[in-house]
């Protein structure tokens, strides 16, 4: 199934979704790839070493992201996917791309709701993550970024959406992976040139362009749910 509705392979439009939505994880886990660079000692910042960090921190992340993947698409097979059910979280997740957009613009932070359902989950998690820290080993890395991953994250619901419809534990998990990839440029950029990159990220215009394209997507995603003949 494309859960995307748009005719494309769902990997390839995962993909997508995470560099569509690079500015908000950016804006999400920015920080911590920033405080992963700095904290690591004067002496041992090598860029073989801090990528080796950087690097490390992500496949925990995309990690996680598997595993959620996994579980939400194992528990879309005890469900019952009528087409109707199928169409109606494709409109979901694009409406959850629409509000993502508006919530990386700054021009409504209604997302945050949505956000705060995950909230519960991560009060017993973030102790984990700061135990860890500072980061200086590669195994550490990865571990803090397997917790970081379940950070509450209203992009990452979106996705989720797509993969319970998948309805396949391993192609849910794939979903999740190659989105996890689609943001790992702008993560890893941000890792290893914070400084450089900080005032560009925040940089208003930069902002729109990420969410007018991420809307841009979603309409797309909208036209194509509508009967063939209302096309025109």
């Amino acid at each position: 199934m494309d859960p995307t509705g748009l005719g494309l392979p769902p990997l390839i439009a995962a993909f997508v979704f995470g560099l569509l939505g690079g500015a908000h994880c950016i804006g999400m886990c920015g920080g911590i790839m920033s405080a992963l660079t700095f904290a690591v000692p004067p002496s041992m910042r090598s860029p073989a070493r801090l990528s080796g960090l950087l690097l490390g921190y992500n496949l925990g992340r995309i990690a996680s992201y598997m595993v959620a993947g996994a579980l939400v698409a194992a528990l879309g097979t005890l469900l019952t996917l009528t087409p109707t059910t199928r169409v109606a979280l494709q409109l979901f997740a694009a409406v959850m791309l629409i509000l993502m957009a508006l919530y990386i613009a700054d021009w409504w932070k209604g997302l945050l709701r949505v956000e705060a359902l995950g909230k519960r989950l991560w009060r017993h998690l973030e102790p984990v993550g700061r135990r860890l820290m500072p980061v200086v080993k590669v195994p550490q890395a990865m571990a803090l970024g397997a917790v970081w991953g379940w950070l509450p994250c209203g992009l990452v619901y979106s996705m989720l959406a797509w993969s319970l419809a998948m309805a396949d534990p391993m192609m849910g998990a794939a979903l999740m992976g190659a989105f996890g990839l689609g943001t790992l440029p702008a993560l890893l950029a941000t890792g290893l040139a914070a400084r450089q990159l900080g005032g560009l990220i925040r940089h208003r215009a930069t902002r729109s362009i990420a969410a007018l394209s991420i809307i841009a997507f979603a309409l797309w995603q909208l036209w194509s749910l509508l009967p063939a003949g209302a096309h025109g």
